[in-house]
């Protein structure tokens, strides 16, 4: 009888374990997506806000246009976690260049509309570098859950695959040079 109680009792462990690194792997994944998507919002909101940007400094600074137009028409358009990454630091270059260039012209800097719409794109480029290191920290602790022993097992089994990182090419790290 009491060996019926310990097969018993270690079934119970057993599924108490399988239930628990479910769990955690299903977290995980969630925190991953939700990463993903707080990227993509960041993305969105620099999105709506350049064009606003365009129309403060036309009247300043009309031979920037083709910068200012060239930013915002790089508004992502896929699901591809590199084409992102790729498009997002072009974007990125385009709003440094932009700040550059407001640094030329007093007039603009005097600008309160400038100013907040300035201090509103400087805070949306660090929402978006937070939310891309939250996402690759999220993604760092889901790939490490489903490599660890038992979690492999249980991930294998439900087909969980690697995430990859958000990453910017090489030559995409240089540092952004102004040609005013």
């Amino acid at each position: 009888m009491n060996i019926i109680y310990i097969i018993i009792a270690i079934i119970l462990i057993l599924l108490i374990a399988i239930i628990l690194i479910y769990n955690h792997l299903v977290t995980l994944n969630n925190r991953c997506n939700n990463a993903w998507s707080q990227i993509d919002n960041q993305l969105k909101r620099r999105y709506d806000l350049i064009p606003n940007l365009i129309e403060v400094t036309k009247g300043y600074a009309n031979h920037e246009r083709q910068t200012l137009v060239e930013t915002v028409n790089k508004r992502v358009q896929t699901n591809n976690l590199s084409e992102i990454a790729k498009e997002s630091e072009e974007v990125s270059k385009g709003v440094k260049k932009l700040l550059a260039v407001a640094e030329s012209y007093p007039d603009l800097k005097a600008n309160e509309l400038f100013k907040n719409l300035q201090i509103e794109l400087t805070g949306t480029e660090d929402k978006i570098a937070f939310a891309r290191q939250f996402y690759n920290d999220s993604v760092q602790d889901f790939n490490t859950a489903i490599e660890i022993f038992p979690n492999n097992i249980l991930a294998n089994i439900l087909n969980y695959k690697s995430k990859n990182y958000f990453k910017v090419k090489e030559n995409e790290r240089n540092q952004v040079k102004i040609n005013l």
